[in-house]
């Protein structure tokens, strides 16, 4: 039939469809068949043809007719999944019931009465009653349907290529075959590469497609019934999928190892398809969805799988366990240990893939999933602390800074790329939790990529550094509860940055300057935070890398009068209020800050020991804590209250200025002497003085070292969660999967 027949053959049976008022039933084959035997078409084909208002119309006025569809869609993929798809016939109507099904599952979500459906018993499901039991025989319709996507991307010569002693006729055939044996993509587990095959790609491509579209049930659930369990990932994840674990390990295969660059042709993602990027994209996707059940407590999962599923039935409530729905993914993810440089060569390659350089304009193919791999990694990282502490061991972690960086430089002035930021600001301080980060971060920076930052000769903490200064200073103003995040990160690195460029340096004390300012210290009365995060950055270097950190202490000599008026502080009333009406009368479009995230609840507080090992201490209400006024986020631009100076009096005795005041009062005079008497005008003799000054026996007792490292909560989980499928959201539209429902997890701001 030809391409134009299928379009007016499926036009009409959807026309049909829509216009029944009476049911059809389930035993005309010959009404259902058309929706899919002898039909020949593309999704974006049916997407067009089987529009949103239809689907609605039949889900409203005819709900038996729309519930018998997808329950025919169902067997028959049960059935050829069953049969193994032998011949081009079976295959072709595979593809159309996945694609109608993708088109139609978003519909059935959006409507709450509709939620269930899925997981309710309907009986004789691709199976008969005379050769399978009953508990098989009515199962929910979900676990069908899940069973034979996972049976159909295992589908010799249909989504894997078939061995010569593989034999797929017939029911027991398929059922035999070991999937750990069709692996897609060597890796991980498997060391055997199978031949490339296009078509195999895009099967697997559109399954995947219908599997995510499944997952997608959470994206119409508003944020606050999100913490349950998503009965779909749960038993595609489970034991009973047998399955779950090579699917698994060939999704993160063909994530590592896909090469968007390839042999290096110039152009040659414009001549020729690639289908396997796609598929990579898609891989990536469903792998994140499924790493994502980790963060509900499994503890609750058979209490929430019956909140979310009222119609299952009693069989499978009683049957579904915290056994039985352990996550395999995650399994599998915290035993990997011996392939990680395969894990992370594969995302470093495609993190760096947008910031290659060529000569050609646009001669090499970018990926644009950047933000799902960061998803990844963030996972990997969070959920397999030997994989955590293999990139911290190695070079290879600053194959991921240099990119997460660039990515938070293009993006801080784009209010679109706000998760963006997010989602780097997380990682970095996950990474900078641990001494190994720290330390790499000295490794000279050589490698230049194109970011609109200040030119500097210096190390990967310079970059780190003038990177979060533009981000603070020129990003939009909703990254501003992200400044304690920024500057905490700064904080865990700072004893271990050894030599800071003069760059680097005076954007420090240009933060610190625009921070210490009266107006912004009094307009909010959490601000100052941002000081004392500050000065800890100094006293850590000072105390603990004085000797080559000269840049750092000459600008700090330099800048001295921001130190002097710190200390001299005025604290009464009407200063507090000359403050704040001097900046108001100004031209001045500085905003101030509105802490709404507080980063003692995105961190716990650790004391790095004389022989390095780290000791978790007690929360402890001191000025960092911003817990107290988790309710004053408000700028003041009236007069202050009653009472505020003595707050401001709080804070201000508690500032520790102590080893700064102490390197001032040693080496000013010396400096200034030095320039009297040799009459210098350059800097560089300054700098080789102080290059080789010390201030060993002079400073005061060094503080221990205190590292805030990232604490897993609710409210991160719930915003890691909305990021995803945001992102999924935006990126699978072609076809458009879940344009114009009616999602409820985030809000859609259509331009």
């Amino acid at each position: 039939m030809g391409n134009s027949d299928s379009k007016l053959h499926f036009r009409k049976a959807v026309i049909q469809l829509t216009t029944k008022t009476q049911p059809v039933e389930a035993s005309e084959d010959v009404f259902w068949d058309q929706f899919w035997t002898d039909i020949n078409l593309t999704a974006q084909d049916i997407f067009a043809l089987v529009p949103a208002a239809e689907i609605r119309a039949v889900r409203e006025e005819s709900p038996s007719n729309l519930a018998t569809l997808c329950y025919k869609a169902v067997e028959r993929l049960v059935l050829n999944a069953d049969s193994g798809c032998v011949c081009e016939r079976d295959r072709q109507a595979v593809l159309s019931c996945i694609r109608l099904l993708t088109r139609i599952l978003p519909y059935i979500f959006e409507d709450p009465d509709w939620r269930g459906f899925f997981w309710s018993t309907v009986p004789k499901v691709g199976k008969s009653l005379q050769n399978e039991c009953i508990d098989d025989s009515t199962r929910p319709l979900a676990e069908s349907l899940l069973t034979a996507i996972s049976d159909l991307l295992f589908c010799p010569d249909f989504t894997v290529e078939s061995h010569s002693r593989t034999s797929a006729d017939g029911p027991s055939g398929i059922q035999s075959i070991d999937s750990c044996e069709f692996i897609w993509e060597a890796g991980v587990g498997f060391a055997q590469t199978p031949p490339l095959n296009h078509t195999h790609d895009s099967n697997r491509t559109e399954l995947l497609k219908l599997l995510l579209t499944c997952f997608s049930e959470e994206m119409y659930q508003s944020p606050s019934d999100t913490h349950t369990l998503n009965p779909w990932v749960s038993f595609f994840c489970s034991r009973e999928n047998r399955h779950a674990l090579p699917l698994f390990t060939s999704l993160l295969n063909v994530v590592c190892a896909y090469d968007a660059v390839g042999y290096g042709i110039p152009y040659n993602h414009l001549m020729f398809s690639d289908q396997r990027g796609v598929l990579a994209e898609l891989a990536l996707q469903t792998l994140i969805v499924s790493l994502e059940q980790e963060l509900v407590d499994n503890s609750n999962t058979s209490t929430n799988l019956s909140t979310n599923t009222d119609t299952c039935s009693a069989d499978y409530k009683k049957n579904t366990t915290a056994e039985g729905c352990q996550v395999t993914g995650h399994a599998t993810l915290t035993k990997i240990h011996d392939d990680f440089h395969f894990i992370l060569r594969g995302i470093g390659r495609l993190l760096n893939n947008p910031l290659l350089q060529t000569y050609l304009p646009h001669s090499c193919k970018k990926i644009q999933f950047h933000q799902e791999l960061l998803v990844l990694f963030w996972k990997l990282c969070d959920l397999n602390k030997k994989f955590l502490f293999y990139v911290l061991k190695s070079s290879d972690v600053l194959d991921i800074l240099v990119p997460i960086l660039f990515y938070l430089t293009d993006a801080c002035a784009n209010q679109s790329c706000v998760g963006l930021v997010h989602i780097g600001m997380f990682i970095l301080l996950l990474l900078s939790g641990e001494r190994n980060f720290g330390v790499r971060l000295n490794k000279p920076y050589c490698v230049r990529v194109p970011m609109d930052i200040s030119v500097f000769a210096g190390t990967h903490a310079d970059l780190l550094i003038v990177v979060f200064h533009k981000i603070i200073t020129s990003g939009h103003q909703r990254l501003q509860p992200l400044y304690d995040c920024l500057l905490t990160i700064i904080v865990n690195v700072s004893p271990y940055l050894k030599s800071l460029s003069m760059v680097a340096a005076n954007k420090l004390l240009h933060l610190l300057e625009v921070f210490s300012s009266p107006w912004f210290l009094f307009c909010s009365p959490v601000n100052h935070h941002l000081v004392f995060f500050m000065l800890e950055v100094f006293n850590n270097i000072i105390q603990y890398q004085f000797d080559g950190n000269f840049n750092l202490v000459y600008s700090i000599i330099r800048k001295r009068n921001l130190f002097h008026q710190l200390a001299n502080l005025p604290t009464d009333v009407i200063s507090i209020q000359k403050a704040l009406q001097k900046k108001s009368r100004s031209n001045s479009t500085h905003n101030a800050v509105f802490m709404e995230t507080s980063i003692d609840k995105l961190t716990e507080t650790s004391q790095v020991s004389e022989d390095g090992a780290t000791l978790l201490l007690q929360q402890r209400d001191s000025t960092h804590s911003q817990s107290d006024h988790s309710s004053e986020t408000q700028v003041r631009d009236t007069e202050p209250t009653s009472g505020e100076d003595d707050k401001v009096l709080s804070w201000k005795s508690k500032l520790p200025l102590q080893t700064i005041m102490r390197l001032l009062q040693v080496l000013v005079p010396q400096v200034e002497k030095i320039c009297i008497d040799k009459g210098l005008t350059d800097e560089s003799e300054i700098l080789k003085f102080l290059q080789h000054g010390t201030l060993v026996g002079l400073l005061p007792v060094p503080h221990p070292i205190l590292i805030r490292k990232y604490q897993a909560n609710e409210g991160t989980a719930l915003w890691f969660r909305t990021y995803m499928w945001g992102i999924i959201y935006l990126r699978n539209e072609d076809p458009p999967v879940w344009y114009d429902t009616d999602v409820k997890l985030f809000e859609i701001q259509r331009i």
